[in-house]
């Protein structure tokens, strides 16, 4: 737990079962340790890969407020579960009565003479339940390289950055796209399949027809030719 004089948080580490391919949340709690309204900001290394929320809001006096952090499902596990991404929460107090919907960056501008608290949250990849190998090869929480901060408390601005609090995607999506896709491939196999079954009738029905074609051809000259005889044989009997 922080020590600082507007906020005590906890944990300072946020600890993500790390597993493939799968939304993984914790939960932050930050307890007013005054009798001032006091507004927070979360702030990451990554955000692109995380989602909060609240990522700001108000902490009444003497009371708490509950942060809910959720990581992006992720393709590939880092080496040795070392994660390098932090989070920055910054906190300031401000006037009795306002709400989250009050807050602006210009609140927590120190160059404008505001009294800004910070704390550094570092990110910790642990184990699942269960894990695949049944040997474990040392604890997670060892040290792991960290961002660069400076140890006064004021982070290099460019290194943070807001974290969204749109709610994350649920991965259902992705399965019925999957299905959309193989029902539009079995559609387009059966269409490919009729239609050549569609040409193999055509060419049959060419070839009946080239077939009903000649043998009239050939009764005609048949019929020509007997007709010419008989007339010939009258002929020459009148």
């Amino acid at each position: 737990m922080s020590t600082g004089e507007l906020l005590s948080i906890e944990p300072l580490e946020l600890k993500f079962p790390f597993e493939l391919k799968k939304q993984i949340s914790c939960s932050l709690q930050m307890s007013n340790k005054t009798d001032s309204y006091v507004a927070f900001k979360v702030k990451t290394t990554n955000p692109k890969k995380y989602c909060v929320r609240p990522n700001t809001g108000i902490v009444l006096p003497r009371s708490t407020c509950d942060v809910i952090v959720t990581m992006q499902a992720q393709r590939e596990a880092p080496p040795d579960l070392q994660c390098k991404d932090k989070f920055l929460l910054q906190s300031v107090v401000t006037t009795p009565g306002v709400t989250a919907k009050d807050i602006n960056p210009e609140m927590f501008n120190k160059e404008a003479g505001h009294v800004v608290e910070e704390c550094k949250l570092r990110v910790v990849y642990v184990s699942p339940p269960q894990p695949p190998s049944p040997v474990l090869e040392g604890s997670d929480e060892g040290s792991s390289p960290r961002a660069s901060l400076s140890e006064n408390g004021n982070s290099n601005g460019s290194e943070f950055a807001t974290v969204t609090r749109a709610s994350v995607e649920p991965q259902e999506k992705s399965s019925e796209a999957k299905s959309l896709i193989a029902k539009l491939t079995e559609e387009k196999t059966n269409a490919i399949q009729q239609n050549n079954r569609l040409r193999q009738e055509l060419e049959l029905l060419k070839r009946e027809g080239s077939k009903t074609r000649g043998g009239v051809s050939f009764l005609f000259v048949i019929f020509v030719g007997l007709l010419g005889t008989i007339m010939g044989y009258l002929m020459k009997k009148s």
